[in-house]
């Protein structure tokens, strides 16, 4: 599988050129809905991506390897494409992932949760499209 396509890493480079531009201005950073989600289909580890370095390799976003602490960072985008599993699997992208919470929205929730995977079930059930949620608000209740 692709993991990106030539609309998925626009859109990426579009958000990184959106920090830059602000931190040249001295704005406030961008906080922009992720764009793409990557999954271990036979694990826990999940990425959220919002950004991608003109490098073409260096994704930011939100990252989560199983241990219970999602964490903000960047990570190498040939590094997941050579992951081999078992059974001849790979990192794959989730094909079906939209959402319109911002990434901070996702990392309060995904750090509160424990996991990408638990927040996500947690905001689908706490909010409709349209809402915006608090990140403060206690994930496990609701």
């Amino acid at each position: 599988m692709i993991l990106l396509t030539p609309d998925l890493r626009d859109r990426l480079h579009a958000n990184a050129e959106a920090r830059l531009a602000a931190l040249d201005a001295e704005k406030p950073e961008p906080d922009p809905v992720p764009v793409v989600k990557f999954f271990n289909p036979i694990g826990a580890a999940t990425w959220l991506a919002t950004e991608l370095d003109e490098d073409g390799d260096t994704v930011f976003g939100l990252a989560d390897l199983g241990f219970g602490t999602p964490d903000l960072g960047s990570f190498s985008l040939s590094e997941i494409e050579s992951v081999r599993l078992p059974f001849g699997l790979a990192i794959e992208r989730d094909l079906h992932f939209s959402t319109h919470f911002r990434l901070s929205v996702w990392s309060a929730w995904a750090r509160r949760a424990g996991s990408i995977i638990r927040a996500e079930a947690l905001l689908r059930r706490a909010s409709p499209p349209g809402a915006s949620p608090d990140p403060n608000a206690d994930p496990g209740q609701g």
